[in-house]
Parts: C-alpha cells; structure tokens; sequence
C-alpha cells in the first residue's frame, strides 16, 4: 500500500485538504464587508479608539459600517479585529442598478437583499411633493390655536 499524501492549502482563513490531483473550489472575494462593533470602547487604549473612530463605530455598541474589501482597510480591521465582527457582504438577489436603491436593505448576515415590495409609488412621491407646495396649509397662528384647543379638551 502507498501513502497518499494530502497537501493543506488555505483560502481566506478557510482551510482545506486536497489531493493531489483535485482542483483548487472556485473563491471569488467580496467586494464589501460589513464591520459591527460588539466589545466595548472603554478600557482600550488609544490607537483602539482612534481606529474605531476611523470606522465610525464609537458610538453604540452595535453600530454596523460597510467598509471596501482592499488591503488597507484589511490591515486596519486587522488591529481591532478584537472588538468587531466581520461579515462579508453577498448579494444573492443581483446589485442593484443605478438608481434602484429604494428597495434595498443589508440582512444582520450580510447578504444585501432587493425588495420589490419596499419600493416607493412614483404616485406617493408627487402627491408629497403637492403637499408641501400646497399653500392652504395652516399657518403658525392657526396652528397654535387648534392645538391649544385640542389640549385643553382632553380628548
């Protein structure tokens, strides 16, 4: 019986076995990554904080930043990778196209998502637009005495 010898290879913190004669899986990086901050700024020293404040993520503890996948932004990750969770951004439904952003959200998994259901009525948007041009609105007087009257009613 002969050895068979399996060579390690690693992709992207992913680590497979392969044999000889198999092919390397097919790995196309993201483009986008998605950064969110679950430790606590408090503690850390500076150039922690000032790294996060780069990012923007000193604020709330869950506070999420999409980041480009480039060796820079890499290297900075690199040093806070401690403090956040980094999910690569996929977009199982297609990118969007220009100017079609209306109906997109990012899922707490990464995954950039098209919804036709959240798209804005172009009839919603010009009865909006009427209605801030209209003039018959109430002006600060009226406004101010109905309100009063509406307070001093209860209900």
């Amino acid at each position: 019986m002969g050895l068979l010898l399996i060579s390690p290879f690693t992709i992207s913190n992913l680590t497979y076995l392969r044999f000889p004669d198999q092919k390397d899986p097919p790995y196309e990086p993201t483009k986008l990554l998605m950064v969110q901050r679950v430790k606590p700024v408090k503690g850390n020293p500076y150039w922690d904080k000032k790294l996060l404040k780069h990012f923007r993520l000193d604020g709330k503890q869950n506070d999420i930043a999409v980041v480009k996948n480039i060796p820079e932004v890499n290297a900075m990750l690199w040093k806070i990778k401690h403090l956040v969770k980094i999910t690569p951004i996929q977009c199982p439904d297609g990118m969007p196209e220009e100017g079609d952003f209306e109906g997109t959200y990012l899922t707490e998994y990464g995954e950039f998502r098209v919804s036709s259901r959240l798209k804005i009525d172009p009839k919603q948007i010009e009865a909006t637009e009427t209605f801030i041009k209209d003039e018959r609105k109430f002006d600060v007087e009226t406004l101010r005495k109905l309100l009063r009257l509406k307070w001093l009613s209860g209900w």
